[in-house]
């Protein structure tokens, strides 16, 4: 058993339903399932300040018409937003350079069509909660929360012609499978969140059985450790901190589904 330590650290008033974030210079970058905006946390001042990324944007959006933004990263000075391909209103990737403030916006559904077909996971059962960029490609965390329970990792080449997909097995919490909520890269190793809902949909939410943390070699796509870090928090996003006397610092944030407009920010301290 790897040990760890979980301490709560932040609690942000402004922003509900966390869905990913990314640390940087100590500024915070968080996002929302239920919003359209990008938020920066800046932790020295405990300020938040709010990036439009629409025209339109707006907190608190109807479960419906949400773009459902799960996952977030980063590839040289841009962040990438994605949403999660559930809906057909939840394909849009979304660039924000950190430098310029330039956004950009592009269409997903062809891609997202395109790995439905071939890994065999229906509309239904489709839904990306994690993203990062390891040598060269896009890897993208499909949550199997739906009936079939399919977790698993794609890796997106423009260079390759074939997208493969990783089947990942889990470990299950009364008899329901953790599955795949965010993850990030750190020296060839894919540091995971996942957790277990008693649910089979990837629409709609369940009840909490807990959350898992877990190591994959990127190398090799085999699974190295799971270790269960909470039987009553829904852990959704995790950023790489520092290291600090031998020992590894993440960030994590829960989505608690509360509807209340504010998050509150983990440190999970991991032995090396």
């Amino acid at each position: 058993m790897q040990k760890f330590k979980i301490e709560l650290l932040f609690h942000i008033i402004g922003i509900g339903s966390a869905s990913g974030l990314f640390y940087k210079d100590n500024s915070l970058f968080l996002i929302s399932d239920s919003s359209n905006f990008l938020y920066e946390y800046h932790i020295a001042e405990k300020e938040l300040h709010k990036i439009r990324l629409f025209p339109e944007s707006a907190e608190n959006i109807a479960k419906s018409e949400k773009p459902d933004f799960e996952s977030i990263t980063v590839k040289g000075n841009s962040l990438y937003i994605l949403g999660s391909g559930s809906t057909e209103k939840r394909n849009q990737l979304l660039g924000y350079d950190l430098n310029t403030k330039n956004l950009s916006v592009k269409d997903l559904q062809g891609l997202y069509a395109y790995l439905k077909e071939k890994s065999g996971i229906s509309a239904e059962d489709f839904n990306i909660e994690g993203a990062f960029f390891y040598s060269n490609a896009l890897y993208l965390m499909q949550r199997g929360n739906g009936t079939l329970s399919k977790n698993g990792i794609f890796v997106v080449d423009d260079e390759k012609d074939e997208v493969p997909f990783f089947p990942i097995t889990l470990p299950k919490i009364k008899d329901t499978e953790a599955t795949f909520t965010d993850a990030t890269i750190i020296n060839d190793k894919i540091y995971f969140l996942a957790a277990a809902e008693n649910t089979t949909s990837t629409y709609l939410d369940g009840e909490v059985l807990g959350s898992y943390f877990g190591v994959i070699d990127a190398k090799t796509m085999t699974l190295q450790l799971t270790e269960m870090i909470s039987d009553k928090h829904k852990f959704e996003g995790i950023t790489f901190y520092k290291n600090e006397n031998g020992k590894m610092i993440f960030l994590i944030c829960e989505d608690n589904d509360s509807g209340k407009q504010e998050s509150e920010i983990y440190k999970l301290t991991i032995d090396n």
